[in-house]
């Protein structure tokens, strides 16, 4: 499998060399300044978010040339959408094959697979978005960081709120410093709306013929097809039965092999304005403060867990408490306000500011009486054209413009949230050395933080 030069290089070339260049490799024959050139394209998984961005893709300025799915329903959809593209069932024999057609690969598979996708394409020279959370392990998010440092392509995670106009407010405000110095965030959200709480069901059946099963688990240790067999009666009074999914499709975020329960889909969304505001990275601590009945292999129907920030630079010390499956912040926090289904409160010295929803996009301050005349800030952080067109843009970009929530943000951000996940499945505070990757007083952690992977599959 050979590796090519990433697009990017040829526009770095282009660049630098003038009027024309004929490389051997991903695309012969680029000129300089060829921003009307189309992004190539390849979807990993075209359910679900993936479904939606095989519509964004051609939206933002790129072109489709490749589809993968181990699901041939799935496929069949996206194809109807874009019947010239080549189809795949196997991501590895997909890059293998068309590697120097393609400029950049979409991810939005299950978390467990994202990061051995998008490590694949990278080191292959193709730009990456991935969906969110990033990866499925704090290993697998160091490793993607390291990678696309040193392969200089774009990257992207798809936590689209990070583009919105209003998410860039409310971090102009809080850098402006009008609710002063903030020591406490809360954030919450009404997930799972997913089945979790399970013991994992015994027994298997028969795989149905439209789904490649042993692709489907990529990485994730072997475990039998299941799906659950549901008695009831029709109009009629007639006994009938009919079979739900347990794992497959989107049931998969419950189950620990495959995702990060309702932290790991939510919080790279409702934390992302407090973790770009506040600056923040590395937590020293973790705690699981309450929650729901731990299950060894299923994540919990609700949990409460709190993050300890160290100070960083003149910004103090701060405390960031997570809410799922419903529950809530103490109701006297938001000064009479309604305490919607998910959202943030940063809480300063001198107000708070109350963020309405899960991306970032409707937020109040308070009290209100106190901000009735406020005005927002100078505008300091540049406006995005869109979060899938502000990758294509960096695709293409000549200097290597990052995109808005590239690899270097976007990794840090999913290991604070999945350090979440760690700290739940250990069952008791963490202590955590962000600089060497270890939580430094429960050895028995270091599973969640690098699991292993199925034999034959490595990043």
């Amino acid at each position: 499998m050979s590796q090519t030069p990433s697009r990017r290089e040829f526009f770095k070339r282009s660049a630098a060399f003038g009027s024309g260049l004929w490389v051997v490799g991903s695309r012969a024959n680029l000129i300089a300044g060829a921003a009307d050139e189309k992004v190539r394209f390849a979807m990993i998984g075209v359910g679900g978010r993936g479904g939606s961005h095989v519509h964004d893709v051609p939206n933002s300025g790129g072109e489709i040339i490749a589809l993968c799915d181990v699901d041939t329903h799935m496929l069949d959809d996206a194809s109807k959408l874009q019947p010239q593209a080549k189809r795949f069932h196997d991501f590895r024999e997909m890059l293998d094959k068309i590697h120097k057609d393609i400029d950049a690969v979409v991810v939005a598979t299950p978390d467990h697979t994202h990061a051995v996708a998008a490590n694949m394409a990278m080191k292959m020279g193709k730009h990456v978005y991935c969906e969110k959370p990033l990866t499925h392990s704090i290993h697998e998010a160091r490793t993607l960081a390291k990678t696309a440092k040193e392969m200089r392509v774009a990257s992207q995670m798809g936590n689209q709120g990070h583009s919105g106009a209003n998410t860039r407010r409310i971090v102009e405000i809080v850098r402006s410093g009008a609710i002063g110095p903030i020591k406490e965030v809360h954030a919450w959200t009404n997930r799972p709306i997913w089945p979790q709480g399970l013991d994992r069901p015994e027994g298997s059946d028969p795989v149905p013929d439209w789904l490649k099963w042993d692709l489907w688990l990529g990485p994730a240790p072997e475990r039998p097809f299941k799906v659950s067999h549901v008695k009831y009666k029709d109009k009629e009074g007639n006994e009938k039965e009919k079979d739900e999914r347990i794992y497959h499709p989107f049931a998969w975020r419950g189950w620990w092999d495959f995702g990060t329960g309702a932290l790991g889909d939510m919080a790279c969304h409702i934390l992302d304005c407090s973790f770009w505001a506040l600056d923040l990275r590395h937590p020293t601590s973790i705690e699981p403060v309450e929650g729901d009945t731990r299950k060894p292999d299923c994540g919990p129907n609700w949990e409460i867990l709190r993050f300890q920030f160290p100070a960083r630079g003149e910004m103090p010390p701060v405390a960031v408490t997570w809410y799922d499956g419903g529950k809530k912040p103490p109701k006297e926090l938001f000064d009479g306000e309604e305490v919607r289904e998910g959202g943030s409160l940063l809480i300063g010295e001198k107000g708070k500011i109350y963020i309405r929803s899960d991306y970032g996009d409707n937020h109040i301050m308070l009290p209100k009486k106190d901000f009735a005349e406020f005005k927002n800030p100078e505008e300091t952080i540049k406006r995005s054209p869109g979060h899938m067109k502000d990758f294509v843009e960096a695709c293409k970009d000549p200097t290597g413009r990052p995109a808005c929530s590239d690899f270097s943000y976007s990794t840090a951000l999913t290991e604070m949230v999945l350090l979440g996940v760690v700290a739940f499945r250990s069952a008791k505070k963490i202590d955590w050395d962000g600089e060497h990757m270890r939580v430094t007083n429960c050895p028995e952690a270091a599973q969640y933080v690098h699991p292993e992977y199925r034999k034959g599959w490595s990043l």
